[in-house]
């Protein structure tokens, strides 16, 4: 025992009786630390474009411990503090944000993501159902209604783009309109609802000025709308918005190779994208894809078609200047950190052989 400052013998300490449950044991519970510096990962990171924003479509996953988090941790808790930890990833520089989907979220409740990260971070937040669904549905999903607020112009910004863009200020990446799949009345009159998605994209406050890199998107979960009649004014409504189309990889939807050509009737601009579910569990396959793949610590089925297309297609959008927002589930093939790490890997080939 040290002797204190003035020289004089240390008095005895007794030995600190055991902290009370919630005391100071249960505190260092609160916080989530990161994984351990992965030199491979660190240099994976160098190898990836610059303008690619790449990481999960959400971050409150157990089973990532040793990959993101440093242990095993409540997925209660990773939702509250985990975000800080997610964000010292070396691959994940951007997350997305699907609980605004369910429930619009506040301002604050955007600020606190926003205060958890790095100022390089980006996110991609999806719209609230009480704007993106025609139906109101009850809790099994089914249709019960018409949905009043479907495509409002007023509700949109209000529950959605202005507390995004004041909340997360310039850390906004792309701002997801997600139209749930349509009732058969509204799919056999999609120009009606084009027309309301025009007016709801145009009514929107510019992002530039206060996030320079942010852009509203839209995603579908119906292939109707990439009917080739059809799919030119689509382009031409997202062109005069000054929108974009969110790439939907997702087994309800046609493969990405087919949503490419709407991508290029808007170029030149950012690419969208959201990797959701790998084709093999089909268009209703989320539930079993979930109950094989948890608790998402493995890559179970690789996409190796997808990810070849991912990495062409995203050195040449950002070759040439434009950013890319891409999000991957755990669906996709497992595990997201992994698979981002696999596209990491891919882009590392890239440039291998073009050095050559």
């Amino acid at each position: 025992m040290q002797d204190d400052l003035f020289g004089a013998p240390p008095v005895p300490v007794p030995s600190p009786a055991p902290p009370p449950a919630g005391g100071p044991a249960r505190k260092r519970l609160a916080r989530v630390e990161p994984a351990p510096p992965d030199p491979a990962l660190q240099a994976l990171a160098q190898t990836l474009p610059a303008r690619l924003w790449m990481g999960s479509s959400s971050w409150t996953y157990p089973g990532w411990a040793g990959l993101v988090w440093d242990r095993d941790y409540p997925d209660a808790l990773l939702s509250r503090e985990g975000l800080s930890a997610y964000a010292c990833h070396p691959l994940l520089r951007a997350v997305g944000v699907d609980r605004s989907f369910y429930r619009p979220m506040t301002q604050d409740q955007y600020a606190r993501h926003a205060a958890q990260v790095p100022e390089d971070f980006r996110f991609v937040v999806k719209a609230p159902s009480l704007v993106t669904d025609a139906l109101v549905r009850g809790e099994d999903g089914r249709g019960l209604q018409p949905n009043p607020a479907f495509l409002d112009p007023v509700l949109a910004t209000q529950d959605f783009v202005a507390p995004a863009l004041a909340g997360l200020g310039h850390k906004v990446g792309a701002l997801v309109f997600q139209l749930s799949p349509l009732p058969r009345h509204l799919l056999h009159n999609l120009p009606l609802v084009l027309e309301k998605l025009r007016k709801l994209l145009l009514a929107q406050p510019a992002l530039s000025p206060t996030a320079p890199d942010g852009v509203l998107a839209v995603e579908v979960r119906d292939p109707e709308w990439l009917d080739p009649a059809f799919e030119p004014h689509l382009a031409a409504v997202l062109r005069e918005a000054g929108a974009t189309w969110c790439l939907c990889l997702h087994a309800k939807m046609p493969r990405m190779e087919r949503q490419l050509p709407l991508l290029r009737r808007l170029w030149p601009g950012p690419m969208v994208c959201r990797w959701n579910l790998n084709p093999l569990h089909g268009a209703y396959g989320y539930e079993e894809a979930q109950r094989e793949y948890s608790p998402y610590d493995r890559i179970h089925d690789p996409d190796l078609e997808t990810r070849d297309l991912l990495e062409r297609t995203i050195a040449g959008i950002t070759g040439a200047g434009q950013n890319v927002y891409l999000t991957i589930s755990n669906k996709a093939e497992g595990c997201a950190p992994l698979s981002a790490r696999a596209l990491a890997e891919g882009f590392a080939r890239q440039r291998e052989s073009s050095a050559r």
